[in-house]
């Protein structure tokens, strides 16, 4: 009966529950990690103490420029940021029209073209590539400073977002309903219209509602370049060294996407 029970517990040291290749190969893989960003530190010479020394520095410039907000401004603020959020809503609305059509080319199950279907896949990763604050500059340049461009700014930029995301969830569905309405003779049209739609709605109205998030954040950005909006008049006065109505800015500009995320949220957990 001993030796059983000895003989159990060599069993059990022979096998571990981690297999040692496993061992090696996880140390391996957090050493490569761990030199990478050792490397990346020295390469942009970000070590914490430069961080450490920059603090004191942050608390002055907090307490003794920023500190206290030019509320005479706020009117001032309050108008560029209804033009933000205009921006981001039109944005938001020609992206989300013209999502659907990309998205059901974009999907597997919808086009059934393979070669169709991988350029508008591709032509997709493209958008998503090009940063947003570059398409307001070329923007800018074709029809001049203004909400304009960074209105075509960033329905260009959230189109290539909400595409990717409307396709996989449509190459997602269930497609028993799909293919039910096809061996009944339905045409492409009937198959979204009755089989798509009423699967991905929910999704896709959070994810539009996700993608206003994003534009009201992008849009402020997109002011340093000319592009409209909040960002126009946060350059103006850091250029001219107004920190108290620079603090305005923020502090209103912080309250305003608060207040749009926390309603935003609210009501894709709704959906969802």
């Amino acid at each position: 009966m001993q030796n059983q029970g000895n003989k159990q517990a060599a069993e059990l040291e022979r096998y571990p529950l981690t297999p040692k290749r496993f061992k090696w190969y996880l140390a391996i893989v957090i050493f490569i990690v761990v030199g990478l960003y050792i490397l990346s530190a020295i390469q942009t010479r970000a070590y914490p103490d430069r961080v450490i020394e920059g603090l004191p520095i942050i608390f002055l410039f907090v307490v003794e420029d920023l500190w206290p907000p030019n509320w005479g401004y706020f009117n001032r603020v309050a108008l560029s940021l209804i033009e933000t959020w205009n921006m981001a809503l039109f944005s938001t609305t020609f992206s989300m029209i013209f999502a659907l059509p990309f998205s059901f080319l974009a999907a597997s199950n919808v086009n059934r073209n393979k070669y169709f279907y991988q350029s508008v896949r591709v032509f997709l990763n493209f958008l998503r590539t090009i940063p947003e604050i570059i398409l307001a500059v070329l923007f800018v340049a074709l029809v001049g400073i203004g909400a304009v461009s960074g209105i075509l700014a960033l329905t260009v930029f959230s189109l290539g977002i909400l595409a990717k995301l409307v396709s996989e969830t449509i190459e997602a569905i269930d497609p028993g309903p799909l293919d039910a309405i096809r061996a009944s003779g339905g045409n492409s049209l009937q198959v979204i219209m009755f089989g798509i739609m009423p699967q991905i709605l929910p999704q896709f109205a959070s994810y539009t509602l996700y993608v206003l998030e994003i534009n009201v954040k992008a849009s402020v950005v997109l002011g340093f370049v000319g592009a409209g909006g909040i960002g126009i008049i946060l350059r103006q006065q850091l250029n001219m060294f107004n920190f108290d109505n620079v603090a305005t800015i923020i502090l209103v500009t912080f309250l305003a996407i608060s207040l749009i995320d926390f309603v935003s949220n609210s009501i894709r957990r709704r959906l969802e």
